[in-house]
């Protein structure tokens, strides 16, 4: 069943600070929908509190999350034991998205380095933190990161960025308007 915590402890802010990839999790409502779960690379993710974390998101293919944020606010963030002792760290609770339009936009964005192709900050309050074993989760080596969406960020405008998200980022693969679809 694992260990249920109301806030992060010291020593999970020193696992989830080691880590070079999580997790994101959000659903829609509705039972027909999709649930999405994306992996993040880079050191884009700030414990503002032991209940407050935020993560810089960089443009991709899709805004899953934006849009399930969007709709109903549920996020989990999972954190996984790849070396040293075996350990999972899920963070439960609610998101949303801070775009560069938001009143908090200044705020928030000082704590990141921006990286090519940010286009919005992650924010969750967490109300639940769980850790489980992690006993089968496999050893693996990281090799460093990868930098091909920084380097095709990097070789577009603005303007191409900004109509590849309309293109690609506005709406969910279930039809859901993300919050950068209703800057329009």
């Amino acid at each position: 069943m694992g260990t249920f915590y109301s806030s992060l402890l010291p020593a999970h802010e020193e696992f989830i600070k080691k880590q070079r990839i999580f997790f994101v999790s959000s659903a829609p409502l509705s039972d027909d929908a999709h649930v999405n779960i994306s992996p993040k690379g880079h050191d884009v993710l700030r414990i503002f509190s032991p209940t407050e974390i935020a993560y810089l998101d960089l443009t991709g293919s899709g805004n899953e999350t934006s849009a399930h944020l969007q709709e109903n606010g549920r996020i989990t963030i999972m954190f996984l034991a790849f070396e040293g002792p075996p350990l999972i760290l899920r963070l439960y609770g609610k998101g949303k998205v801070i775009l560069p339009s938001s009143p908090e936009w200044n705020d928030t964005i000082k704590h990141f380095d921006i990286l090519p192709g940010a286009r919005q900050v992650i924010y969750a309050k967490i109300d639940t933190v769980k850790t489980s074993c992690g006993f089968s989760v496999p050893f693996y080596s990281y090799n460093g990161e990868r930098d091909t969406l920084q380097k095709w960020a990097a070789y577009k405008t603005e303007q191409e960025l900004e109509e590849y998200r309309k293109k690609k980022n506005s709406i969910s693969m279930d039809g859901i308007v993300t919050p950068l679809g209703k800057e329009e």
